[in-house]
Order: structure tokens, then C-alpha cells, then sequence
């Protein structure tokens, strides 16, 4: 008996448009043989299963299935596509673990921690992670700008602290373009994070769960063509990513050491990939991201191709590795 399984993509922020490409390369790779692959978009107005045809037949929430021409469907697994929230903040997780329903990604609590900056440096900061010199502010703070100067210096980076995607993000040079970027971030979140300027080659390890045990992939050199890692450069092809990294097998050894111990630290499964930044020869966490990019120009997908796992190897193993749980 072949598998029913639900691709859910879509979402509820900015990522939305990112997450439905994602989400269709991995509805067009998975195995057919042993699948049977539903896109299921999810929006904040409709949940809908969406055929070939682009018909839409809504998703009953109760139990997460669809009545397509009078035949329920119920899915054995769902292999979650949605970027930002809410597939990648623990929502969809939560919804899943609740129904007891199988999904790819990582469990509630870790994919909560890892969209919240803050609380994830927080968190890992006791294991000897190293982090950049930061500054906090939620909406409604008094900004003090001589004392975020004062504690991250100039340039700094000012983040959205729970949007994915570099969206919310400034790189600012002097004092008077700080409250400008401050604006823009609260845009997307009612809570920021001010962070130091790290100087130096930025790195992303993919680390994933296949074949029941954590393989960390082949590492990828992070250049822009712009300022820093921005939407344009991530998404619209103005960067280089170099798979793999043209980095001292000193710098491989210490990055693996810390993406593989975070991942396994934070109890994590499914996909992960995180991004440093090489400081006076050591690795600094940016961020981890718990559902990256799925299409055949991303980040993590090349480096499972360096690594000689196909991408119907890379979604099927992550089908697969949810079943078992």
C-alpha cells in the first residue's frame, strides 16, 4: 500500500511565495512509486488540497483530512514545506503532534526555539556556542542609540528576531540611519535583535537525520554580491554559494563540531541549517533554520547532491525517518 502523504506549503508571512516553489519541488520528487503526494497549500483565509487541475477542497481541521469527489483522504505522514510561520515557529507541529499524525520536520518545542534568535543564542550560549555581542529591543522600548553603539558597535545588523528569509533586516553604518532600520524591522516582528558586525567568511551546514543517524552535509561558502545574505542575494541570485566551502579543513572540522552539536543539543530532527560567521578562527552561530529551502538552486539541497544524495533520496529519508517516530 502506497503512502498518502500531505505536502503542506504556503504559510502566513512573507516566505509564502519561496515555501509554494519549495513545496512543489518536493511534490514533483517524490517517489511516485511508494508516494502518493498531496499539495496542500495552507493560508491564513483557506487550508486547501490543490489537484492538478489547480481545483482547491478544503482541509477538515479536525482531523486534517479532504473529501475529493466524495473520497476522504486521511495522510500517514506530512512533509512540511511552509517556511516562516506557521510551519516553521512550532504551530504546525503542535497542530500534528496533537492529531498524532507523523511530520517531517523538527518537534514543537525545538522549531519554537529556533525561530526566536533571541531564546535560541540564549539557550545555547551554556554549551560554549559563540554568538555575536547583541542588543535587545521589543516594541514600545525606549531606543537608546548611544547604548546600542555603545554595546555592538558600528556596522551592526538590526533583525527581526522571529521572521526567516532576511526580511526585517538593515545593516547600518552610522548613528543617524539606526532608528530608520529599527522601524523597518518592527514591521515584521514585535521584537528585535541588534546584532555586533562579524567580519569574515560566512558558512551554512546543513545537518540532517538520514538513515537514523545525524550526517552532516557538505559545507557552503556564503558570498553576496550585496552588502550581507539579503533576500535579493538568497532568493534572486545575487550571491554565490559555494558548495563545498573554500575553507581551511581546520574551519570544516570546527564548524561541523558545532552544527552537529547544536542539532543534536537542541534534540533536534528532520532538516536543519545553520548559519556562522568565522571570527578570530572560530565559528559564530547566526541563526539555525529548521525548514530551508526544498527547491534545486537552495542551500541544502546542493549540499545533499554534493554529498551524492539525490533529492528523491534527501525527501523520501526525511518521509521515512517521520514514520519511525
Amino acid at each position: 500500500m502506497k503512502k498518502n502523504i500531505a505536502i503542506i506549503m504556503g504559510g502566513y508571512s512573507s516566505e509564502y511565495k519561496i515555501s509554494l516553489k519549495s513545496g512543489n519541488v518536493v511534490f514533483e520528487t517524490l517517489d511516485k512509486d511508494k508516494y502518493n503526494a498531496y499539495r496542500i497549500h495552507i493560508f491564513k483565509d483557506k487550508w486547501v488540497f490543490v489537484n492538478d487541475l489547480d481545483e482547491e477542497f478544503p482541509i477538515d481541521k479536525n482531523n486534517f483530512s479532504v473529501l475529493i469527489n466524495e473520497t476522504k483522504i486521511e495522510f500517514d505522514c506530512v512533509f512540511n514545506a511552509i517556511h516562516g510561520s506557521p510551519g516553521e515557529d512550532g504551530y504546525m507541529q503542535a497542530y500534528f503532534e496533537l492529531l498524532g499524525m507523523p511530520q517531517t520536520s523538527c518537534s514543537m518545542y525545538q522549531a519554537a526555539l529556533t525561530f526566536n534568535k533571541r531564546d535560541l543564542l540564549a539557550t545555547l550560549k551554556p554549551y560554549g556556542i559563540k554568538t555575536a555581542e547583541s542588543y535587545y529591543l521589543n516594541f514600545g522600548d525606549t531606543v537608546d542609540e548611544d547604548a546600542i553603539i555603545t554595546k555592538v558597535g558600528l556596522p551592526c545588523f538590526v533583525k527581526a528576531n522571529k521572521a526567516g528569509s532576511s526580511f526585517g533586516i538593515s545593516k547600518v553604518y552610522k548613528k543617524e540611519d539606526l532608528q530608520m532600520a529599527i522601524e523597518n524591522s518592527f514591521k515584521e516582528d514585535n521584537e528585535i535583535i541588534i546584532e555586533q558586525f562579524l567580519d569574515g567568511v560566512e558558512v551554512s551546514v546543513g545537518v540532517i537525520s538520514y538513515n537514523s543517524e545525524t550526517l552532516v552535509l557538505p559545507i557552503t561558502e556564503i558570498v553576496s554580491e550585496n552588502d550581507f545574505f539579503d533576500y535579493e542575494a538568497k532568493y534572486l541570485g545575487q550571491s554565490q554559494e559555494i558548495t563545498p566551502a573554500r575553507i581551511s579543513e581546520d574551519y570544516a572540522n570546527k564548524v561541523r563540531t558545532e552544527a552537529k552539536k547544536i542539532y543534536e543539543t537542541l534534540k533536534m530532527k528532520g532538516f536543519s541549517r545553520s548559519e556562522f560567521i568565522f571570527k578570530n578562527d572560530e565559528p559564530y552561530l547566526l541563526e539555525v533554520n529548521t525548514v530551508p529551502g526544498l527547491t534545486k538552486e537552495s542551500i541544502l539541497p546542493q549540499q545533499a547532491t554534493e554529498a551524492g544524495i539525490s533529492l528523491k533520496d534527501l525527501f523520501g529519508n526525511a518521509v521515512e525517518e517521520a514514520l519511525k517516530k
